[in-house]
């Protein structure tokens, strides 16, 4: 397997581009690209969120069909809670790139984000959509991918190629994510392109799972969006034989594509507004997965726990405190919790002063595992959680000013 540092244009036939068009202020990009010479199967992961912005309804509504040729995406503006006018601008957006294209307006998505509850400039969209197409190229993958950004540092891009069926497969993507992030399916906007022949049952397949394992095991802040958004769009290029479910070039296929989301993932992890630090939580020893999946994400995500990995204080108290309210049965005696590879607690007790002191010096690295068994059954789970900071006020605090 080969990893790249290029994103959606890495596959064969894949074009991109970035423009300012006028949502942002000053000249910063916010307006995106993705298109495919080749339509394809199209599979998408979206918010849980019960107010999905207008994006997320017309994604749902076009991925329907199956087919997908071009993704355009704005920053600066979520598009939702726009009601009826949010829905016909998001429509409006994909008929112009249609009509460019000369494809069906069915094959084109969209993506937005930004602040919610304003109308989308609609007018400085218009304007930007012929420039912003006739810029697309194989070497716009970067531009594209700071045109979506908002409090993001800095653009996300990852892609890896591997042979597969005989032929070289590869998928790349790009992804923004910095605040409003959990794992309740994507908590971001991601995009990921393919050259591999696939079914499209087989695409959404795989692609759902890759995000549960991704995607959807990072927590920023505890926050998920209106517009969280993760598409895959392939177009066959490569010229293998047609992957389909449940045979060896669909397992190999899988681990390509979760290289990159979890690639993806990490980057929106390590960016979160104000991280300084980010935790790989292991829960082991539990009855079910679910059990474990809940003590991650109520570990993971208590403010308590961030603060303290904030400021770099062993208060292992608080990580057992969240345990105890996690909703699942627990035998406080059976629990063992380590910091890397100093234990702190076994059978339930703290191991004293020493094991303190030593877990103080694991706290001050800007990356650690924590890891916590129930002692209860065989399976785990694991979330990278990070830590609160004060400049994470600080941003939420003037985000819209």
């Amino acid at each position: 397997m080969t990893v790249r540092r290029v994103g959606v244009t890495a596959p064969l036939g894949f074009m991109a581009a970035g423009v300012h068009c006028g949502i942002k202020k000053s000249s910063i990009l916010d307006l995106a690209l993705i298109v495919s010479s080749e339509p394809g199967p199209i599979a998408g992961v979206f918010t849980m969120n019960r107010l999905p912005a207008a994006p997320v309804q017309l994604d749902r509504l076009h991925l329907r069909g199956g087919v997908g040729q071009a993704v355009i995406i704005n920053s600066g503006n979520a598009n939702a809670c726009t009601g009826p006018q949010g829905i016909a601008d998001a429509e409006e957006m994909t008929t112009l790139v249609a009509r460019r294209l000369g494809v069906k307006p069915q094959t084109v998505f969209v993506g937005s984000t930004g602040v919610i509850g304003q109308p989308l400039p609609m007018a400085r969209v218009r304007k930007g959509i012929p420039s912003l197409m006739a810029r697309a190229r194989r070497s716009g993958g970067q531009e594209a991918a700071r045109a979506i950004l908002t409090t993001d540092l800095k653009p996300k891009e990852a892609a890896a190629s591997a042979r597969i069926g005989g032929r070289t497969i590869t998928i790349g993507g790009m992804a923004k994510g910095s605040g409003m992030i959990h794992p309740d399916m994507a908590t971001m906007l991601a995009y990921v392109t393919t050259d591999a022949a696939i079914e499209r049952s087989a695409l959404q397949q795989i692609l759902a799972s890759s995000a549960n394992r991704s995607f959807n095991c990072i927590s920023v802040d505890g926050d998920t969006s209106t517009n969280d958004t993760v598409l895959c769009l392939a177009n066959g290029l490569a010229g293998n034989a047609v992957i389909k479910l449940h045979t060896p070039e669909a397992k190999q296929f899988e681990r390509l594509l979760h290289t990159v989301c979890f690639a993806l993932a990490m980057k929106v992890c390590r960016d979160g507004e104000g991280v300084t630090k980010v935790v790989r939580l292991v829960v082991t020893g539990a009855k079910t997965e679910k059990d474990a999946k809940q003590v991650a994400k109520t570990v993971g995500t208590s403010s308590l726990v961030k603060t303290a990995l904030f400021g770099e204080d062993a208060n292992w108290g608080r990580i057992v405190a969240a345990l105890g309210r996690a909703g699942v049965s627990i035998d406080p005696h059976h629990i063992a919790l380590a910091f890397d590879d100093v234990l702190m607690v076994r059978s339930g007790m703290g191991l004293g002063r020493r094991a303190e002191q030593r877990i103080s010096r694991v706290v001050r690295r800007k990356e650690f595992t924590i890891t916590l068994d129930l002692g209860q059954g065989s399976s785990e789970a694991q979330l990278w959680t990070t830590d609160l900071s004060y400049e994470y006020v600080k941003i939420n605090a003037s985000y819209r000013s």
